[in-house]
């Protein structure tokens, strides 16, 4: 998660929320409006990233504080507690709807169906009212016309809703009459709702990312913490659908690769991932290892592994910032390609194709809604003399239906010619001339 800050550093705090700020913004702006974030975060800043978080999402965006046991083993060797957990603190956008776990056999054997009711298993439920309500307070008559006094804060529902149930056979009346039962049918749960402590033993611990790991890589690998498949796989099944995106910006090991492969493999599924690494093992490791999971390893006793998730993935490694210092360095201007992609990318956010360049007409690319020209040399004199005139816009391609934005050192034509031939003039940033400095 970008520099380690050291411990004895005093300002470590404040080193950390600096890095971590402007990259909470930019998820925000990444996210849908159904979107949600997932940050697994310790004890060292857990306290630090809420605040953090309640600043950049707003407070009423805040889901869930979950616990992970990453651990399940005791360190006698520990100073002081033995710690099992790590947090995950859940951030929304508006329109986000979590959904509910798939329910397994475990979750079923409080259900049972003693009366034969055609409705079939069922378990008793709560009748109490969790809140003091007067008008929840009255007495129920039983079939052979004895009264059951309410509880202390009343029942959980009217008078009529209750007789209703009664009649329904939702709610029944114990052997001897003196307490009602209430009903919770089986085929009435579509899931089970999420709780905030995750258990090692249902979505996996550290140690048992690590022997992934191991059967991926044969070689030590520089991770102490890594997550296990079956953890991201319970943040990605209850918070997407089948078709959705799933980015992780502190990607470490691509436990999230495995896990949207493994899932899209399951339901046949079409999840994508993005994965973003800055360390230096981004490619012999993160990306190794989608690559391995992908074809599968022979050598693996897990048959997914074994026989491989399939799918496919791109590999890109980024470049120098595309920055107007960064062109500048060494006291010389740029090249009219280097320019061209800064101007290009800086003014439409659209991806540089360096082969459409045509320097004699000066077009540089195109967007859904725009063709982009520049007239640049990198040559000071040359920028000082130059400028856009109407020889250079009657010497322009035929106007083809786009809105044309053309950068140049200056404009010696009014708004009027401009709007005529269908183009918007932009000045060449200003930084270039301090090159005569």
């Amino acid at each position: 998660m970008g520099k380690v800050v050291d411990k004895e550093d005093l300002t470590r705090h404040d080193k950390w929320l600096c890095m971590m700020m402007p990259r909470l913004k930019l998820l925000r702006e990444l996210l849908s409006e159904d979107g949600v974030i997932f940050i697994s975060i310790d004890d060292n800043e857990q306290h630090n990233l809420r605040c953090l978080l309640d600043e950049v999402f707003g407070a009423e965006n805040f889901l869930a504080n979950v616990i992970w046991q990453h651990s399940i083993q005791g360190k006698n060797d520990a100073k002081g507690i033995s710690l099992h957990h790590n947090y995950t603190l859940i951030y929304k956008k508006p329109l986000f709807q979590i959904s509910k776990l798939d329910r397994t056999e475990e979750h079923n054997v409080a259900y049972s169906n003693p009366d034969d009711d055609p409705m079939g298993l069922w378990r008793s439920g709560d009748v109490r009212s969790p809140n003091l309500r007067e008008n929840l307070k009255y007495d129920i008559e039983t079939p052979s016309g004895k009264k059951i006094s309410p509880p202390e804060y009343g029942w959980r529902w009217d008078k009529n809703n209750v007789l209703s149930k009664i009649k329904t056979g939702e709610i029944i009346f114990n052997e001897d009459e003196t307490k009602i039962i209430r009903k919770i049918y089986l085929q009435r749960q579509d899931g089970r709702i999420v709780e905030s402590i995750w258990f090692g033993k249902d979505v996996g611990t550290t140690r048992d990312a690590n022997a992934t790991l191991k059967e991926i890589f044969t070689e030590e690998l520089p991770f102490e913490t890594p997550k296990p498949v079956n953890l991201v796989k319970r943040i990605i099944q209850i918070t997407t659908d089948e078709n959705d995106i799933i980015l992780d910006s502190f990607s470490g090991s691509g436990t999230t690769a495995q896990a949207v492969l493994e899932l899209n493999k399951e339901d046949d599924g079409n999840r994508k991932f993005i994965l973003v690494e800055m360390e230096d093992y981004a490619n012999s490791v993160t990306a190794e290892r989608v690559r391995r999971t992908i074809k599968g390893l022979d050598t693996s006793k897990n048959e997914n592994l074994k026989n491989g998730l399939g799918g496919s993935f791109s590999y890109f490694q980024l470049g120098d910032p595309i920055e107007m210092e960064s062109l500048l360095k060494g006291n010389n201007l740029p090249t009219y390609t280097e320019f061209a992609r800064y101007i290009f990318y800086t003014a439409t956010g659209y991806e540089f194709e360096q082969d459409k360049i045509n320097t004699e007409t000066g077009f540089i690319g195109e967007t859904n809604n725009y063709e982009v020209y520049m007239f640049y040399k990198p040559d000071i004199e040359w920028l000082k003399r130059n400028a856009l005139t109407l020889d250079t816009i009657q010497n322009m391609p035929k106007y083809k239906g786009k809105k044309r934005l053309v950068f140049a050192p200056a404009k010696y034509v009014d708004d009027t010619t401009c709007d005529y031939n269908h183009l918007d003039f932009c000045q060449l940033p200003y930084e270039i001339y301090r090159i005569q400095q």
